[in-house]
């Protein structure tokens, strides 16, 4: 199993709040995404972050969104339509998203609406 599946959701959640406000946008549009992708409010959110739930539980827990599929693009030199995990998909959907949105894409865009 690959280390990052058995972090704390709540160690990587830092760096996606200062990627994207170093980049002009906020936290809540960051939450926005989060909640969009993975299906949970902002309260079952917050609650994987306080009690700290590693990535593999945090997305096995989630509902990833139908139009979560058409994400594409290379995230961390690898084109993920080329990725066979499961989990690590849903986490490079999650990357990818984080990305466009401190890129400034439009909130609509992003959430594939």
């Amino acid at each position: 199993m690959h280390r990052l599946f058995l972090m704390p959701f709540s160690n990587v959640y830092p760096a996606y709040v200062a990627k994207v406000e170093r980049k002009g946008r906020s936290v809540s549009e960051l939450n926005q995404v989060i909640e969009w992708l993975t299906g949970f409010s902002d309260a079952q959110l917050k609650k994987h972050l306080k009690k700290e739930t590693i990535i593999k539980d945090f997305f096995e827990d989630a509902k990833l969104h139908p139009n979560a599929s058409p994400i594409t693009g290379t995230i961390c030199g690898v084109k993920i339509q080329e990725i066979k995990d499961p989990l690590m998909l849903r986490i490079r959907y999650l990357d990818k998203l984080v990305d466009e949105l401190a890129k400034g894409r439009p909130m609509e865009k992003i959430l594939r609406s």
